[in-house]
């Protein structure tokens, strides 16, 4: 009985062992489940952390966004400050450009008020200006400034296409249109017919042109060959005293012909100087501003006119005079023997230098019209023009004699004086 109880006792003791075990084991199994619950959670937890990093990555993202919105916004607004100032630095220039306008007018109605007072000066002859040619003189001298109204509104124009042009390129929208003759380009107005040509192109214009005025002075000279003798006879009958006691003598071979042809090519050079003025106005006429075109076209004419008077007054006064004068110290001491060369290069330099000549009183009415100069000035240094008018005369009309220089000096010195004058009657200051 004792051997059954005790293992009756052992079989509970090992079923308590069993139950032991058991819940251990269900122990294990619950911590096994709590630990992968725990891991479960803390995955979840991890994943939520991954998701909220991710947000603040994103946020971070729309506010480097926003900063870099908050930049483009503010280089705008800076290049708008910038198009103001410069505005309001064209309006300050244009400002003193109207005040530098006003004091110029101010002098110049000063001046004009003055040639009144200055009648009675001896050395300006006495010459008293009326009140309506003051007045006509002064509305043709151009001005040449705008109102101060247009320059402002130009500036302002200017700044907006700028703006417009600058927010077109970035946003890739807008098409640059091209610019066209007589538009503003950078503030500047160009002149009507102005275009973009390459450097060839040009030069080719200008031979063409150039090769224009060779072929009419090559049909002048083969038109003047054909009658040089005669032009010979001709300008040495009027030119020479007593030519028929004094005729021609040619001391080399080639002395005629070479004379022929000198005279010939003075034909062409006449014919021709009206075709090359027309085609250097036609070579530059496309750069031209409408009021450049005008004195232009003013001047050409003019000068050709005072060139043919130049050459006029060479001839009937001038050579007639010196041949006098050659003849009459000569005479007596020598047997005279005019050489045909000689003779007609003297003829020809004289008459060319003389046409030069007569184009001071346009040099000095154009320099005055265009604002380089003015009356008063030139007046005020005559001598040195003095001085300058006779160094040229002696270099280009040597003559041992020094008739022709002196001549020559003395017609420079009154046409310069004598446009001084006109233009001081007139009321030109």
């Amino acid at each position: 009985m004792d051997d059954e109880d005790e293992a009756a006792d052992d079989q509970d003791a090992d079923a308590e062992d069993a139950d032991d075990q058991d819940a251990d084991a269900e122990d294990a199994d619950d911590q096994d489940a709590d630990a992968d619950a725990d891991d479960q959670d803390e995955d979840a937890e991890a994943a939520d952390d991954q998701d909220e990093d991710a947000e603040a990555a994103d946020d971070q993202d729309e506010e480097a966004e926003a900063a870099d919105d908050q930049d483009e916004d503010a280089e705008a607004a800076d290049d708008q400050d910038e198009e103001a100032e410069a505005a309001d630095d064209q309006d300050a220039d244009a400002d003193d450009d109207d005040q530098d306008a006003d004091a110029d007018d101010e002098g110049e109605t000063e001046d004009a008020e003055s040639v009144d007072e200055d009648v009675d000066d001896p050395d300006d002859g006495g010459l008293k200006p009326t009140n309506m040619h003051k007045a006509n003189v002064q509305s043709d001298i151009p001005r040449g400034k705008p109102k101060k109204k247009e320059r402002a509104s130009t500036a302002s124009e200017s700044a907006s296409d700028a703006a417009e042009a600058k927010a077109a390129a970035e946003t890739g929208t807008g098409t640059q249109e091209p610019t066209y003759p007589g538009e503003d380009v950078g503030g500047i107005s160009t002149p009507p017919d102005d275009e973009e040509m390459p450097l060839a192109d040009h030069i080719e214009e200008m031979i063409s042109r150039v090769a224009v005025v060779l072929l009419f002075g090559a049909a002048g000279t083969a038109i003047g060959i054909l009658w040089a003798s005669d032009a010979i006879a001709f300008i040495w009958a009027d030119v020479i005293p007593e030519a028929e006691e004094w005729p021609p003598h040619i001391y080399h071979p080639l002395e005629l012909w070479l004379t022929r042809i000198k005279v010939a090519a003075l034909l062409g050079i006449m014919v021709a100087l009206p075709m090359f003025v027309y085609q250097c106005y036609l070579f530059m006429r496309p750069g031209l501003y409408p009021n450049e075109r005008k004195y232009y076209l003013a001047a050409v004419p003019t000068s050709v006119v005072l060139a043919g008077v130049g050459m006029l007054f060479s001839y009937l006064l001038v050579l007639p005079l010196l041949f006098e004068y050659f003849t009459f110290y000569s005479e007596g001491s020598a047997e005279i023997h005019y050489a045909l060369g000689e003779t007609f290069n003297l003829v020809i330099t004289l008459t060319a230098f003389l046409a030069i000549v007569f184009q001071i009183p346009l040099l000095i009415m154009m320099a005055i019209m265009m604002g380089v100069t003015s009356r008063r000035w030139l007046a005020e240094k005559r001598l040195y023009f003095w001085a300058a008018f006779a160094g040229l005369s002696f270099m280009f009309t040597f003559d041992p004699t020094m008739m022709a220089p002196v001549i020559v000096a003395i017609v420079m010195i009154l046409l310069f004086e004598g446009t001084l004058a006109i233009l001081k009657w007139v009321g030109v200051d």
